[in-house]
């Protein structure tokens, strides 16, 4: 990340993102793709729910009922994934942890054994590929499980990558692309004759911009709290992970996830590790935990407790591994689960943010959107290849002018995603 950085003559880009986690980072880098001169402000570029998070690329697993336009956004996604790891692979030239394995379901008691059979007859009805697997069948996918099971379901199509491998990467792609990652934080942002034209960062410069786009996480809502005109129901949604380490055969082979008495986990390995303290060991990430609170950063003894005691309940061979890190952070969340993905009613202003759970299998796709967006483009919608069916209803629901505008005078003024 050292090459000079471009700037336009008049000190004006094409666009400013605002927030540098990977849903900003993936904004900026395919806007370079298509062209645009891009900065992107961040006082700590990566350091929020991507840093926790496990890089479940998980529609089937992470579908939840009467959330139809979600797992279409989700399977949409998923379907970006490989050539987007691609394309970030050979632009960057690092790796982004991509294991194609997929999942693992088991239940633990018999009361999860009938709510993992509801979500295999969720995951049907969308023709989503699954399948039921006896106890013998899950122990040969991975022989470390426990005693205690009660069920298992096998989901291909459900895989993971590292979260932190495609953040590193996307920088490094980003500099390549002569973008301009600027460690200060947004205060406000800036406007003319009521088009938003910029942010003023938090060492007073104003960073000017024909569009800007607002990837700030939970802090989205706090941002832009003084526009009467847009409406941004994200809050904080904490959750804690863990990160171990442990020698490669004690490491589970697909990503496990679980329920544990009513309670979800999930445990995600990773390849050996090359280089570092840790060389040749696997780093294991489990979690996580899901609480109505503030981004504090600080780690409670009892949500360790919680996600060690049902992962381990799984996965016993978890108790060798080295605790090596436990990472808190909120997750933006929407009162509807839906992202906030597109333009505002307010000139120059698009929203990536409100991605919940799910802002790393979404990434891709939320880029995708915004710059066909920014550019004036169609957004291609593939239904007959691999797009859900309703996905064109879905992104309609993601529209960030959804919800009330408290400006009684604001109207929308098109359509809405094509």
């Amino acid at each position: 990340m050292d090459r000079p950085l471009s700037t336009p003559p008049d000190g004006v880009r094409d666009l400013l993102v605002v927030g540098g986690g990977i849903i900003g980072l993936a904004v900026a880098w395919r806007a370079l793709g298509a062209g645009l001169s891009v900065t992107v402000l961040d006082p700590d570029a990566g350091d929020g729910a991507t840093r926790a998070a496990a890089g479940m690329l998980a529609p089937a697993t992470e579908a939840e009922f009467t959330e139809d336009a979600a797992l279409a956004l989700h399977l949409a996604a998923a379907g970006r994934w490989l050539t987007f790891a691609a394309d970030l692979e050979a632009a960057a030239g690092t790796g982004v942890g991509l294991r194609e394995s997929g999942t693992l379901t088991l239940a633990y008691d018999d009361t999860d054994a009938a709510l993992l059979r509801r979500l295999l007859a969720l995951q049907a009805r969308h023709a989503v590929s699954s399948r039921a697997l006896t106890i013998a069948e899950a122990r040969r996918h991975e022989p470390l499980l426990g005693p205690r099971l009660s069920g298992a379901a096998w989901v291909p199509g459900d895989h993971a990558v590292d979260p932190r491998a495609v953040h590193a990467a996307l920088q490094r792609a980003i500099a390549d692309g002569h973008g301009a990652v600027v460690p200060r934080a947004a205060v406000r942002l800036a406007r003319h004759e009521g088009r938003v034209v910029g942010a003023l960062d938090d060492a007073g410069r104003v960073h000017r911009a024909g569009s800007t786009v607002v990837a700030a996480g939970w802090a989205s809502a706090p941002l832009l709290a003084d526009l009467p005109e847009v409406t941004v129901p994200v809050r904080p949604v904490k959750g804690q992970t863990l990160r171990l380490q442990t020698d490669p055969d004690l490491a589970p082979r697909h990503v496990v996830r679980g329920l544990v008495q009513g309670r979800p986990v999930y445990v995600v390995g990773r390849s050996p590790a090359t280089e570092g303290p840790w060389a040749g060991h696997c780093e294991i990430v489990v979690g996580a935990t899901t609480e109505e609170n503030p981004d504090d950063r600080r780690a409670t003894a009892g949500g360790v407790f919680a996600l060690l005691r049902d992962a381990r309940a799984l996965l016993p061979a978890i108790d060798e591994a080295a605790l090596v890190e436990v990472t808190p952070r909120a997750r933006p969340a929407t009162p509807d689960n839906l992202p906030l993905v597109g333009p505002t009613h307010v000139p120059g202003l698009h929203l990536a943010t409100g991605h919940h759970r799910n802002g790393i299998l979404l990434a891709p796709l939320t880029a995708e959107i915004v710059v066909a967006g920014l550019t004036g483009s169609w957004f291609d919608v593939d239904v007959t290849r691999a797009d859900p069916p309703t996905l064109l209803a879905a992104l309609r629901a993601s529209d960030p002018r959804r919800f009330p505008s408290p400006d009684p005078d604001t109207r929308r003024t098109d359509g809405g995603p094509r």
